[in-house]
């Protein structure tokens, strides 16, 4: 793990020099870098949100301390200016100071790139470090962030190839090589060269064994090949690597739920939530880690589960994101409201993502207008139990899901509910469909429990 932190001469030697003269403030930058990009807080800065505070404290004037603060803002919390006037502020200074500093044309990109975040656009802000790194191919910041943002664009191809591209610049004795590689085997996994990929993250594994993200990758490998005793194996065996201050722990801990759904193991799949999840998003409040608790307690819904009074806790912890602009988080957070019987809350919830769209643009907040409106609708469908009109809402955005972002194996969630309310749908056509979907799932995932459980079903239908 990278911890010879460079000073200002060392990012010059390696062509990627910075606007400040503090070698502390260079140190810094380095430091929150590794621990954004390795998904790790280091005990010895605090975590990465102390470094980089403690590296805008070191040299105010130092732009990319503002870039990478801003950022993770944006990308990190789904938060948005338009809402968070503390956030809109922060980035206003950043452009300020970047008027008035000789700044290099990466940093200035950087600080583009940023500003497009602030405003929604987000695949003008791709563009923008893809630009980085044609000039700058080990410029890590900016294939992290190109990385995460091409997640939540739902750009699969773009992102694998956005790394794809630099790896011939990439020598092993570089900082962050082995979690380059990582990222690069992620974005084969999610356009489903999962055998390639593997070979990059066990790499990644081998260079680094508490690499959140390549383990990370394996977890998507395993579940899309349905290998899931041996992801459960795999988890166990190295819960010492990847779960003590990782910032993926929580995350990795929802893929782990997923093998036990997969398996019909119900019970198993509650306990590793309370243990490893739920627990955790409660403990840190993070967006993400309340959207993996969500997610697992709505598929367990899905397959009829009695989840108790969890969905309470969680609604609790919603609240503190409501302004979170991001269509994928909003529709977990509709799932909180629902599942803890506060459905204003939810009525408000849609109403307050309508007004977004109205009074707004960009990127993420077109594919909002788009695609979220009749997802979350569709939500409060089968909440209502009228399974036809989920099936009428879902069925013509099941392709465009995929715009909402995240990975498949967090979008599969959705096309579990399509399947569920085409089961239980009273229409005949909606029981072709979900005899239509469920083939699809057979096709790529031959050997799933699951998808198993719900052909019976499918055939059960036909036998009556």
């Amino acid at each position: 793990m990278h911890c010879n932190w460079r000073d200002c001469r060392e990012w010059d030697r390696e062509g990627l020099p910075l606007s400040t003269t503090s070698n502390e403030a260079a140190k810094l930058y380095d430091a929150a870098i590794s621990q954004y990009v390795g998904y790790y807080d280091d005990d010895t800065f605090g975590g990465v949100t102390p470094t980089i505070e403690k590296l805008c404290q070191t040299d105010p004037d130092f732009v990319m301390g503002d870039v990478l603060a801003n950022g993770l803002q944006l990308l990190g919390t789904g938060r948005s200016p338009l809402l968070d006037i503390r956030l809109k502020n922060s980035i206003d200074a950043m452009n300020t100071k970047a008027t008035r500093q000789n700044l290099t044309n990466r940093e200035s990109l950087h600080v583009r790139a940023v500003q497009l975040l602030a405003e929604g656009s987000n695949r003008e802000a791709c563009d923008v470090w893809n630009e980085i790194l044609l000039d700058h191919p080990t410029d890590i910041l900016a294939l992290r962030l190109a990385q995460d943002s091409y997640i939540y664009l739902g750009l699969p191809t773009q992102m694998r190839d956005s790394v794809a591209r630099v790896v011939p610049w990439w020598k092993p004795d570089l900082p962050h090589y082995g979690y380059m590689l990582g990222m690069h085997s992620f974005g084969l996994c999610e356009t489903s060269h999962y055998d390639t990929a593997e070979i990059y993250a066990r790499k990644g594994l081998e260079l680094n064994r508490r690499d959140g993200w390549s383990t990370h990758t394996i977890l998507h490998i395993l579940d899309a090949q349905s290998r899931n005793d041996e992801g459960i194996k795999f988890l166990e065996d190295t819960i010492g690597d990847w779960r003590p201050n990782n910032r993926l722990s929580c995350h990795n801990s929802f893929h782990w739920t997923l093998y036990h759904i997969e398996k019909g193991d119900y019970e198993e799949a509650l306990n590793v939530w309370d243990q490893y999840v739920g627990g955790r998003a409660k403990q840190t409040k993070s967006v993400y880690n309340v959207v993996d608790s969500c997610a697992v307690l709505y598929r367990l819904g899905l397959e009829g589960v009695n989840v108790g009074d969890r969905w309470k806790d969680l609604e609790a912890l919603v609240n503190l994101h409501k302004d979170c602009l991001l269509g994928i988080n909003d529709a977990h957070f509709l799932m909180a409201y629902m599942g803890a019987g506060k459905k204003e809350e939810g009525k408000k919830l849609i109403a307050n993502i309508k007004d977004i769209i109205t009074s707004s643009t960009g990127t993420n907040h077109r594919e909002t207008a788009k695609v979220a409106m009749m997802l979350c609708e569709a939500l409060v469908a089968y909440d209502d139990g009228d399974f036809a009109r989920t099936v009428d809402l879902m069925w013509p955005i099941k392709y465009k899901i995929i715009t909402l972002g995240g990975s498949e194996a967090q979008r599969d969630m959705f096309t579990q509910l399509l399947i569920q309310a085409a089961l239980l749908s009273p229409e005949k056509r909606h029981q072709k469909i979900a005899r239509a979907v469920v083939a699809e799932k057979k096709a790529l995932k031959e050997n799933s429990p699951l998808v198993d459980r719900q052909m019976q079903r499918v055939v059960a239908l036909y036998k009556d």
